[in-house]
């Protein structure tokens, strides 16, 4: 499969807006939160679907579920699903396993897809807790449509470049799964709304000591550590689907929006995250 490094996860969010102009329900973050929770739940990386068996036979049905869902640059550049003689390039996750074509597969629609499938809780989590903290204030400023196409428009984006950029590469036939192009989008859009907002972060060199920052700093430095390894082939880990996302955000979030009230109190945890085989989002 095909992962990029996923986004590091936060702690907390409090509400700090004016009370008497209460901000609305952030539905469709929640609404992305739980679907993409239940793709989890239902596919073989959770371990809870028993048609997926256990053990080895149960990780070879992941490299297959995700190479069926999951967004494969040859695939999205040739607009055609792989043969079997491509497919059979592909490095088996078990030893005996194979991956069978999938010749019904739209490569359009699996960038959609892929937004939703995560390479375990651990993926799932480390991308979603993002979603949540900062997913709300840019959803109220851009209003709930324009946040839904803003989301999926950045994941198109993110993962059509990255297969652009890894289209000579060994890259080309895995699977790029997660959403955090597309989260990496909010991450921008949020400092494009809210410039001068101050985010509470945990700093891991101070014992976990939670300090208050100005956005643009902590912000700033997340998109510095996506950016520094986008030079080198850093094998399971696409950065920099997190850059384009990130810079798209900034770019294409134009706030409609008044803001009401003070912004939300963050907390995050600016420098975690772990980064998985293959290339998650």
């Amino acid at each position: 499969m095909a992962v990029p490094a996923p986004v590091p996860a936060p702690v907390r969010a409090a509400a700090g807006r004016d009370a008497a102009a209460p901000a609305r329900t952030p539905v469709v973050t929640y609404a992305l939160i739980a679907l993409s929770a239940l793709v989890l739940l239902a596919g073989p990386s959770f371990g809870l679907n028993p048609r997926y068996g256990t053990g080895n036979a149960r990780v070879c049905a992941e490299q297959r579920f995700e190479q069926h869902w999951g967004a494969v640059p040859a695939e999205l550049l040739a607009n055609r699903p792989l043969d079997a003689g491509r497919l059979a390039t592909l490095p088996p996750a078990v030893p005996g396993c194979t991956v069978p074509p999938t010749p019904h597969k739209i490569p359009f629609l699996s960038v959609l897809s892929s937004l939703f499938v995560h390479a375990g809780w651990l993926h799932l989590v480390g991308n979603l807790l993002f979603l949540y903290v900062f997913g709300p204030d840019v959803e109220e400023r851009l209003g709930r449509l324009r946040f839904l196409l803003f989301y999926l428009g950045i994941g198109y984006l993110a993962t059509y470049g990255w297969a652009l950029a890894e289209s000579d590469s060994t890259e080309s036939v895995r699977a790029l799964v997660g959403a955090s192009g597309a989260i990496a989008g909010v991450l921008g859009g949020y400092l494009r709304c809210y410039p001068r907002a101050r985010v509470t972060a945990l700093v891991p060199v101070l014992f976990f000591l939670p300090l208050r920052f100005p956005a643009w700093l902590v912000l700033g430095l997340w998109f510095a550590l996506q950016w520094w390894p986008v030079g080198p082939a850093v094998p399971g880990v696409a950065y920099l689907v997190h850059v384009i996302g990130f810079s798209a955000g900034w770019l294409l979030a134009r706030p409609v929006r008044p803001r009401t009230g003070q912004t939300r109190r963050l907390t995050a945890d600016t420098l975690g995250g772990t980064p998985h085989t293959g290339a998650e989002e």
